[in-house]
């Protein structure tokens, strides 16, 4: 039993971002960071958790972005590993495949292990006609690696496609983790955390993934199909404990609260924030929120626990769009809960999506009004993208908005499908208008300006509207 367990020990995984184009892998929105101008790129938080778990089943971790850097085939004849995990993204879904072969070129028993929701309609096409792959993680992954890292048999681990012989087979669904306390936390030693910085504040920046799922179904998104409806909550105790270990261990302060939707659950909030108050942690900190959930009280407390950031999604001025893509909030409730973050001092930003089915000038029109309206600190408006999984994606298909096949390399900064009175060549032209008209104001520079604390932020800033004036 020991001399098993000294082989495990001996071990290898190398878990990557593949040499492409897309920075963030987050699964619900895989963004090509270059094009979209002012996305940071954020830390491979779902590698570290993998890495994490591998360190635990008793193997050597090591992570690669490379999209930060880095040379694959190099680390693969100097770290010879006996698995390698990669996270593929839809918009580079070739590209990324295309690793595999390299891996098997120079280390031809290693093991390939590919995850992400770009999986989520072809994984048996893919696994069938991918010979250099092995093994697809389907659904949440750490439970399902941990199994197969132990040597659990591929037909006994739940969650996963395969080949047998010339058969491709699938396991079926792992169901979600109840208690995300039980994940160890991420691996961020074996990461450079100063390469993840905010673009505002030159900031390192940590991602703490304190909540999975969403209930709320929208129309264009990937998060209920990726994690769930149930909303999944990790304790403040131990979100508190992981703070910790970044501000002691990494000197980190600054923290994104990663979650489908952070403020779903009042109560929770309150006492989370309540939490970070009473640990006397000085820390700044940013979240999402749906505009129907914030109220006085609450962002007060966010204000007191160190959140400075809040990202709404938008998504249209028109309310007709809002209430044909199941958003299920109306224009009132942006407008008061921009109002509520204004007046406790919380920076805003706004997203908004041009190119959805329904979209007309008239549509574009009221959204690049609404937006001047709020005068948000940032905002992005990204061009609709169909990801698979998704129901635009399916609506799409069966309506033929895509004139062809599906191009998602510029996933949300260049359209992938017409509207119903729109072609594609106008939406990209109305996308452009609406960036140009927010961020182009002599009222939003000027307040802009005001607001910039350091020399750091001015270059920040200007770099940002170089890049906004070149598109």
């Amino acid at each position: 039993m020991e001399n098993s367990k000294d082989q495990q020990k001996k071990k290898k995984i190398l878990l990557i971002y593949p040499p492409s184009p897309v920075m963030n892998r987050e699964d619900r929105c895989q963004q090509p960071t270059k094009e979209l101008l002012v996305i940071p790129p954020l830390p491979p938080s779902d590698l570290m958790y993998l890495a994490a778990v591998s360190e635990k089943a008793g193997l050597e971790a090591k992570i690669a972005d490379y999209s930060q850097g880095g040379d694959l085939e190099q680390d693969l004849r100097e770290f010879k590993p006996d698995y390698l995990l990669i996270n593929v993204a839809t918009p580079t879904f070739k590209s990324d495949l295309s690793a595999l072969t390299v891996a098997k070129e120079i280390c031809p028993d290693v093991v390939t292990i590919a995850k992400g929701a770009a999986f989520l309609t072809v994984a048996f096409e893919v696994m069938y006609y991918q010979k250099d792959l092995d093994v697809i993680l389907f659904g949440e992954p750490e439970e399902t690696l941990r199994e197969l890292l132990e040597g659990k048999p591929y037909d006994k681990i739940l969650g996963i496609y395969y080949r047998d012989d010339l058969r491709v087979k699938y396991t079926g669904a792992r169901p979600f983790i109840e208690n995300l306390d039980d994940l160890p936390f991420p691996a961020r030693h074996l990461v450079d955390n100063n390469t993840y910085r905010r673009p505002d504040n030159n900031k390192v920046q940590a991602v703490i993934k304190v909540s999975r799922g969403c209930p709320f179904h929208c129309f264009f998104c990937l998060a209920t199909p990726v994690s769930g409806a149930k909303v999944r909550r990790r304790s403040a105790e131990n979100i508190i404990a992981e703070i910790k270990e970044c501000v002691d261990k990494y000197g980190i302060t600054n923290f994104l609260f990663w979650s489908d939707i952070f403020n779903f659950n009042r109560e929770w909030t309150l006492n989370l924030c309540n939490k970070i108050i009473e640990s006397g942690l000085k820390i700044t900190w940013s979240s999402n929120t749906r505009a129907d959930t914030m109220d006085d009280e609450m962002a007060a407390i966010m204000y007191k626990s160190g959140c400075r950031l809040v990202s709404i999604g938008v998504e249209s001025g028109s309310q007709k769009m809002l209430d044909n893509i199941g958003k299920k909030i109306t224009l009132d409730d942006i407008r008061n809960t921009v109002k509520i973050l204004k007046k406790n001092k919380i920076k805003i930003y706004n997203y908004f999506v041009i190119g959805l089915p329904w979209e007309t000038e008239e549509t574009v029109e009221e959204t690049i009004k609404f937006a001047i309206e709020l005068d948000s600190n940032f905002i992005s408006f990204y061009t609709a993208t169909p990801l698979p999984g998704t129901k635009f994606f399916a609506y799409a298909m069966l309506n033929r908005l895509a004139e062809g096949n599906m191009d998602f390399k510029s996933a949300y900064y260049a359209p992938v499908v017409k509207s119903h009175e729109l072609s594609k060549e106008r939406i990209f032209e109305l996308h452009k208008l609406a960036v140009r008209r927010f961020y182009l104001r002599p009222k939003f520079i000027l307040k802009t300006l005001l607001s910039l604390r350091s020399f750091s932020e001015f270059k920040n800033y200007f770099k940002a509207g170089i890049n906004l004036l070149r598109h």
